[in-house]
């Protein structure tokens, strides 16, 4: 799972989480046949795709190991909140469970804490991991070279546009911008033509978290060079990048968007549920021509998810977010995901291997990846026509993982990540210039990394 939509959660909700890990403290590793599973549960209750997908993994896993039972320690709470959770639970024997859902976004930093185990022992035994492709795999490998996650599939990123609006505007309905500049046009040409709409949705700000990082300014950043290297960190020297033009272009594109009113109103933009307002009124209601976004929208609006939008395979066209100039690979996408690991506390940590084997089997992990919007991380499953056929949009997004680049989820990573968000708020609001934006970004960079910064 990606940087997922989630809404804000009750203050109940939160209080109820916090029980169900107080309940459990004390209990874990008390019982050498349950197997204890932490995971992060939708705060919006209509949206059960997870917990629906556990039970009949649970049935199964219970039926082909009689004796065994899975215990589920669901964790209701924005993303935010539950990564504190996680480590919380993690720190101890007491809370630890055998099984735990970890975002690739924050992954690096409990391996650095000494909270997951590494999982190359198990790995090297299962025939399956070989059907993992190897750009997701390193997702959870950790810079001393061991993995510590399996993952549950990715996601990637492109420009979801109304075909209706593009009409009416006269743009083709068929769309592909070949550069930023025609993503830019297109986003004038329905301002003058059909002006009741939002012309471009960009991510921005600290509000946002991850989603502005990522969709936003990473789709950009990422697209200013050839493809080949990281715009963000040096490989070579093992350095966070500071001072580089195409950091600076990234932001002009975003300072463009909303100083030429192409995006939404800035109050808007910076709203903590500027997710659910896209998905849930904008898009369906016909309000936003372009949206840069990523893979898993139709989840919102499947039969049974609560916000059900039939049309959107008939509305909504695709096109992929082109590099800068439309230099090679003339494409864009970001990758992240979620992966299953095992704490490095936990009580049962070979009954929790044999768990992920049968999460991931190829008939469940297809079975999740259709039910949760996923792109598959399984080579098998990629290119089983039933999987590509499954909901429009799948073989788009999954084409797409050929072109994909993952966040350099180093320990720091957080940290560049707000960074990152504080200078695209700057521009967006209007308080800074591109340069002074890039030099506040210079100066944090080098605090958030300990002075591990190299300056192009």
């Amino acid at each position: 799972m990606p940087v997922r939509p989630t809404a804000a959660v009750l203050l109940v909700s939160t209080l109820t989480a916090a029980a169900t890990l107080t309940a459990c403290s004390g209990s874990s590793g008390s019982d050498p046949d349950t197997l204890k599973v932490s995971f992060k549960q939708s705060t919006d209750n209509s949206i059960k795709v997870m917990d629906e997908f556990l039970a009949g993994i649970k049935t199964q896993f219970e039926k082909e190991n009689p004796g065994k039972k899975v215990e589920f320690i669901p964790v209701k709470a924005p993303d935010s909140e539950y990564y504190t959770k996680v480590q919380q639970m993690l720190r101890s024997p007491k809370t630890a469970p055998d099984l735990v859902y970890e975002d690739t976004f924050l992954i690096n930093s409990d391996i650095t804490s000494g909270y997951l185990k590494p999982l190359d022992d198990y790995l090297a035994k299962w025939p399956d991991w070989a059907q993992f492709i190897d750009t997701a795999k390193t997702a959870a490998k950790a810079e001393d070279g061991k993995t510590y996650g399996v993952p549950d599939g990715t996601d990637t990123r492109g420009l979801w546009f109304d075909k209706g609006i593009f009409a009416k505007a006269g743009l083709p309905t068929d769309w592909q911008p070949k550069t930023w500049d025609e993503v830019l046009d297109a986003a004038r040409t329905i301002k003058r033509k059909v002006p009741d709409v939002t012309p471009l949705n960009v991510y921005t700000g600290k509000p946002a978290g991850e989603a502005a990082t990522m969709q936003g300014f990473e789709m950009l950043l990422y697209g200013t060079n050839d493809g080949t290297t990281d715009p963000l960190y040096d490989t070579t020297s093992k350095k966070w990048i500071a001072g580089s033009q195409g950091f600076k272009d990234a932001l002009d594109f975003v300072e463009t968007v909303y100083q030429e009113k192409l995006g939404p109103d800035v109050s808007t933009a910076l709203d903590p549920n500027i997710q659910t307002i896209v998905r849930g009124d904008l898009l369906p209601k016909g309000k936003l021509a372009i949206d840069l976004d990523g893979s898993w929208l139709p989840q919102d609006w499947l039969p049974g998810s609560g916000h059900e939008w039939p049309e959107w395979s008939r509305k909504l066209g695709l096109a992929y977010m082109p590099t800068q100039h439309g230099q090679a690979p003339g494409k864009v996408s970001m990758s992240g995901g979620w992966t299953w690991a095992i704490p490095a506390k936990a009580a049962n940590p070979d009954l929790a291997f044999k768990f992920i084997e049968t999460m991931q089997t190829k008939a469940n992990a297809q079975k999740w990846y259709i039910a949760n919007s996923g792109i598959a991380v399984r080579k098998d499953v990629a290119s089983d026509p039933a999987y590509a056929s499954a909901q429009p949009g799948i073989k788009f997004f999954t084409d797409l993982v050929a072109s994909t680049h993952y966040r350099p989820a180093y320990p720091a990573y957080p940290k560049v990540s707000t960074a990152i968000q504080e200078a695209m708020e700057g521009v967006t609001t209007g308080d800074m210039s591109t340069d002074e934006a890039a030099s506040s970004y210079d100066d944090a960079l080098k605090s958030a990394t300990d002075n591990q910064v190299i300056q192009k």
